[in-house]
């Protein structure tokens, strides 16, 4: 792993935080006050500990959720129902860890064809429950399922998987509020990445014009379009995809305005500032995985300046 410059203090905090929050022998935590290793996330974590060379952590998420896996191949949220979002961050989390760990293709494969019977006929990508998404996340989500769905397709051999995740990208296309900031930052953010590892360049660039109308000049970015506070993980995610689409001078004025934010436990709430409403008094796992990923483009250089 080679880096133009020596990480900050910032990265150092936020890894010592993901160590010091990891259930032993199993994986994350929802978050400071829920202390119970959450599959979802750590699935997802899975990829940026090996971007990172945590290499046994890595190996030892991925060995906990291969344990919890449920007989159909789906992965259960902390309550224990299955969710199709949470299976597909699962799966990049196997994607990652194939070629590294063995007796990881046959539950990878499970997991796909549980994914792709959750398919509805339009193209809609359905889940056995949505009772942890309240009022503030809606399918538009699951398009962050596709990318891994495809990757293992093309890892396993199975056009199959490839091709429902392109029949259910189609349907998504159509929807029109797909693209737009209408929503929770953190959701608009998955699929703006999805967009992005999906190849659907022009779309993601679209969104994160409406994102960038919304930044401020200290980098933070408002949870709603309408609203004062902002959501940690949404920035971070943010950063991730102006990197990928080359503005680096707004992924690091995001970096910039998380690094301020962190709290010293290297940690970040859900979200800050007044009327903040999204987790805002515990850290959340997901904000310091997406602040690494962001802080792993910077220090390789990612992005150039627009």
């Amino acid at each position: 792993m080679f880096f133009r410059q020596k990480p900050a203090p910032s990265y150092e905090r936020a890894m010592d935080w993901f160590k010091k929050n990891m259930v032993a022998n199993k994986g994350i935590i929802v978050h400071t006050k829920t202390p119970v290793p959450y599959p979802e996330v750590t699935g997802y974590y899975i990829p940026t500990l090996y971007n990172w060379n945590e290499r046994e952590l890595a190996r030892t998420c991925t060995r906990w959720l291969l344990s919890i896996q449920h007989p159909d191949g789906a992965f259960p949220a902390p309550d224990g129902v299955p969710y199709t979002f949470d299976t597909g961050q699962v799966m990049r989390g196997l994607c990652v860890a194939l070629d590294d760990m063995d007796g990881i293709e046959a539950p990878l494969r499970k997991a796909c064809d549980w994914v792709i019977a959750q398919v509805a006929p339009d193209g809609r990508l359905t889940t056995p429950s949505t009772e942890q998404w309240s009022d503030i996340a809606n399918d538009l989500i699951h398009t962050y399922v596709l990318p891994p769905l495809i990757q293992a397709g093309k890892l396993l051999g199975v056009p199959e998987y490839v091709e429902t995740a392109n029949f259910v990208l189609s349907y998504y296309k159509q929807q029109e509020a797909l693209v737009p900031f209408n929503r929770l930052a953190h959701f608009h953010a998955y699929a703006m990445e999805a967009l992005w590892e999906l190849g659907e360049i022009d779309l993601a660039t679209r969104g994160m014009a409406d994102v960038e109308k919304c930044q401020r000049p200290d980098g933070g970015i408002p949870a709603y379009p309408n609203v004062e506070w902002t959501c940690s993980t949404a920035i971070a995610q943010y950063a991730v995809v102006w990197y990928r689409l080359g503005n680096k001078d707004r992924a690091d004025r995001a970096i910039h305005y998380l690094e301020k934010i962190q709290n010293k436990s290297g940690g970040f709430y859900g979200s800050y500032g007044k009327g903040a409403q999204y987790i805002s008094g515990a850290e959340i796992s997901w904000a310091v995985k997406y602040f690494l990923d962001a802080y792993h483009l910077k220090m390789r250089g990612e992005g150039k300046h627009a």
